[in-house]
């Protein structure tokens, strides 16, 4: 019989690989999808015939019902959320309206329509924040550090309590940075690839960062959303840390992109008035600017992912340097077509 599976979130990163791998797996999949003016589904345009859409949002208790009751899925993935970090600390409420209690919703959702759905929760490494050991496993402390990482902890402990107190195949996938082609240009990763080609091709004079000595466990979003299909293959569910066990700072991140774009860069100055300058040309092409720093700063994450290599089989095959060439590649065709 024919798998169904419902993805929130389905136009983002995430929910277009997921959408891919399901079909190529040979499920029905149905994407939730908010009713806006002008739809954005650039990131499934290729699947996008293969895709049973329905309208519904995270805010809306009764369309997340209606959407479940039509769809009647053996599997639904939450990858919808106000994910962006930065707007959480100008959107606080709107963020743990949708990326907190969004999660609680699908759950009612689920135990009132068919508590026999197996159900996906997107946490997040976020909610580490302050980070209380190194490397971070299931087993270590939260410490959130911005509005975004507190809901997402509320979205990770609703989906454990609803397992353990009506018995519902709920499982939480704590993953660390995952990027790709299709992240949006609002994440410094993107923000990295695309403004260096552009600044090389003489389209943009510079690049205005943030934090770039923060560092993050980066893996390849393609490689995760495997890890999410194999969490509700099993016979029991649980949490899992996705990630790589490795870290770099965003400054490494410019580094190996400039790198690849054999950009020679020299850096002059220290903490605010630190800057990147192009060797050949003189030029300055990176700035720090406060307004990109936090309010309060996730410094460092790294992943261990020996409990999801060990009960799922899985582990990252994509490493830092290649990542960074998929997304370079990507923008240059796309800065050049």
């Amino acid at each position: 019989m024919q798998k169904r599976a419902l993805i929130t979130g389905i136009t983002g990163q995430d929910g277009s690989y997921l959408a891919e791998f399901l079909l190529s797996k040979n499920y029905l999949v149905f994407g939730l999808e908010r009713r806006v003016s002008s739809k954005n589904r650039d990131n499934i345009k290729h699947v996008e015939s293969k895709i049973d859409f329905i309208s519904g949002d995270l805010s809306d208790q009764n369309s997340l019902t209606r959407a479940i009751q039509q769809s009647r899925p053996d599997e639904i993935y939450n990858l919808a959320a106000q994910s962006f970090v930065k707007a959480s600390w100008d959107q606080p409420e709107y963020t743990g309206n949708i990326t907190g209690l969004g999660v609680l919703r699908i759950l009612e959702a689920i135990r009132e329509i068919d508590p026999k759905i197996k159900f996906y929760q997107a946490s997040s490494s976020e909610m580490f924040g302050h980070v209380q050991q190194i490397p971070q496993t299931e087993q270590t402390p939260f410490y959130p550090r911005s509005p975004y990482g507190v809901a997402k902890l509320y979205g990770h402990w609703i989906t454990i309590n609803y397992r353990e107190s009506y018995n519902i195949f709920a499982c939480t996938g704590i993953l660390f940075n995952h990027e790709s082609p299709r992240r949006g240009l609002e994440f410094v990763t993107r923000k990295i690839t695309n403004a260096l080609i552009k600044i090389k091709a003489g389209l943009k004079d510079k690049l205005y960062l943030g934090n770039i000595e923060a560092k993050r466990d980066w893996g390849y979003a393609a490689d995760y959303v495997k890890a999410m299909w194999l969490m509700l293959q099993q016979p029991n569910p649980d949490n899992y840390v996705i990630a790589t066990n490795e870290t770099h700072s965003v400054r490494e991140f410019i580094e190996e992109s400039c790198k690849y774009l054999e950009i020679d860069l020299i850096w002059e100055g220290k903490g605010l008035k630190e800057k990147g300058i192009n060797q050949k040309t003189g030029k300055i092409i990176i700035e720090i600017d406060p307004k990109y720093f936090r309010p309060a700063e996730v410094n460092m994450l790294i992943g261990d992912y020996s409990k999801a290599k060990k009960k799922l089989g899985w582990e990252p095959k994509v490493k830092f340097d290649e990542l960074v060439k998929i997304m370079i590649e990507a923008d240059l065709k796309k800065n050049l077509s």
